[in-house]
């Protein structure tokens, strides 16, 4: 008898300890708000400009990670969020950056190209297909039958179809030539609220009354952490005619833009308003303004963070209002990167140099047709990544590997690589620290047979862009926040990486994380 009563007890224990301790109720709204090329040390150095309602805000009642991290190397906007939602890497959710070379075309696609479906107020034909895993709005759907509702809102059309994920109920974005809220039919019908705002509250209705100066005095403008060579401003984003909605886009306006959508979406939408949570993804912009590095656009890049404060204050205050801060739990992050430096860093004596990828690439298969006899041995190559012909090579009776080798040994010689990586190398070549970012960024089906690193200070010139991003392999530094329900305050210089996102918001609402998430929830209660 002593087994079974001591059993039977042990059990009663167990049971009255999990009455105790109690789990907090589950939210009945998550709010993601990524902030595109946000900077911890940028938040910090200009609080003097900030409200008491904004960053402030977060920083005495949320908990802030002040080191976050990506765990793959060459984050951009499209690949860092995929990331966020999915809790892994372009390794296996397939969003390798913004825009890829597709092999089977050798077109230039974007990320959330789909011909299968057309836009709304856009001729971008859009869908998440190319987003290999599921996300953590995904999961909610399927957790809650598909009663949970799912929107996303952003000035970029990448980051609303990443954001709302396969089974969203709607994804929204600006089209950058008619400044309209844009959406595809993947999402089904484009709701009549948002197409009676496009009617008549569009930006296009007051892009020519538009005209960024100076939020605060100028005197207000003192961080010397950047050198000011402007001593003021004035953009009017009409000014720029077929281009000002793209300038409206890479402005701190844009904000505004996003939040007087997202109150649309409040006001004419039940999320929020039961106990089956709900999903809302946010996207603002903190990057530089219309390429301009950070000491020609000082002044810019400080008046943005003065008025993300008051944007961030302004989507708080719409949230309270609606479900109550309460019943919500917000996170915060960046997208791990910055504008690349321009390339003019000669007089400051900095060495480097100019890297030409399509030089590269016509040499290697100079190469390889010396080596091998005639034959378009390459059959294509985009952001620093060269697609070799496996048809050619398959019909001369090859070795891709030895191919992928002998290309690897040529391409080294180059002035300012660093390095190159094969794909036999990805996937077969020996562990170290060092290559495991570039292998989480690496997509066996997507990527290039090599993939180059260009050594830090080098310019790597694009004929197609015409622009010359000058490579740094130093990150800048992101936040972290949570904020809202249960979540006590509290500041972490610990580094963190961002794939905990998506178990720990999975654990606030009792469902699974994203299919090819592997790692552990947060301990922020």
């Amino acid at each position: 008898m002593k087994g079974p009563l001591l059993t039977s007890m042990l059990t009663a224990l167990t049971l009255t300890g999990l009455q105790a301790q109690s789990l907090p109720p589950v939210p009945r709204m998550v709010v993601g708000l990524t902030i595109d090329q946000l900077r911890t040390d940028y938040m910090e150095a200009f609080s003097s400009l900030y409200g008491e309602k904004g960053f402030k805000r977060l920083w005495k009642e949320g908990k802030v990670f002040l080191n976050a991290e990506y765990t793959f190397s060459g984050p951009d906007r499209s690949s860092a969020i995929a990331a966020l939602y999915t809790g892994t890497t372009p390794s296996l959710n397939g969003i390798l950056s913004n825009d890829r070379l597709d092999i089977s075309t050798l077109r230039i696609i974007s990320c959330v190209d789909d011909p299968g479906f057309i836009g709304f107020y856009t001729n971008d034909c859009s869908s998440p297909a190319q987003l290999l895993t599921s996300t953590i709005s995904d999961e909610l759907k399927i957790a809650t039958l598909g009663k949970g509702q799912v929107y996303a809102v952003a000035p970029f059309r990448d980051a609303a179809v990443l954001c709302a994920g396969h089974a969203g109920n709607g994804a929204f974005w600006i089209n950058d030539m008619t400044g309209k809220w844009a959406g595809t039919t993947y999402y089904s019908e484009f709701p009549w609220w948002a197409n009676q705002y496009n009617d008549g509250n569009a930006a296009d209705s007051r892009i020519e009354t538009m005209v960024w100066t100076p939020l605060q005095p100028e005197g207000s403008y003192k961080n010397m952490t950047i050198e000011r060579f402007n001593e003021t401003f004035r953009h009017k984003f009409a000014d720029a005619k077929q281009y000002k909605f793209k300038r409206l886009l890479n402005s701190p306006f844009v904000n505004d833009e996003v939040n007087l959508m997202v109150n649309e979406l409040l006001k004419n939408t039940t999320i929020g308003e039961d106990e089956i949570p709900d999903f809302l993804s946010v996207t603002f912009y903190a990057g530089n303004y219309h390429q301009l590095n950070i000491q020609e656009g000082s002044l810019e890049i400080q008046d943005t963070y003065a008025r993300l404060d008051r944007s961030v204050a302004n989507l708080l205050e719409a949230i309270n209002r609606k479900v109550g801060l309460q019943n919500v739990i917000f996170f915060i992050t960046s997208t791990g990167y910055t504008h690349p430096e321009g390339a003019d860093l000669g007089r400051f004596r900095i060495p480097g140099g100019e890297f030409h990828l399509n030089r590269c690439a016509a040499l290697l298969n100079m190469y390889l047709m010396a080596l091998y006899g005639e034959g378009h041995y390459v059959e294509g190559y985009y952001d620093l990544q060269i697609y070799l012909n496996h048809k050619l090579i398959e019909e001369k009776q090859l070795s891709l590997a030895e191919v992928q080798t002998k290309s690897t040994e040529f391409l080294i010689q180059f002035s300012g690589v660093d390095e190159v990586f094969s794909t036999n190398r990805f996937l077969l070549g020996a562990w170290s620290p060092g290559i495991q970012k570039k292998r989480n960024a690496f997509n066996r089906n997507r990527s290039g047979d090599l993939v180059i690193s260009v050594l830090p200070g080098w310019a790597i010139v694009n004929e197609r862009s015409q622009e010359s991003p000058v490579v740094r392999y130093a990150p800048a530094p992101i936040p972290l926040i949570f904020l809202g329900h249960s979540i006590k305050p509290e500041i972490i210089h610990a580094p963190i990486t961002v794939d905990h996102i998506a178990p720990t918001l999975a654990h606030f609402m009792r469902i699974r994380a994203p299919n090819a998430c592997t790692v552990p929830k947060l301990k922020i209660e």
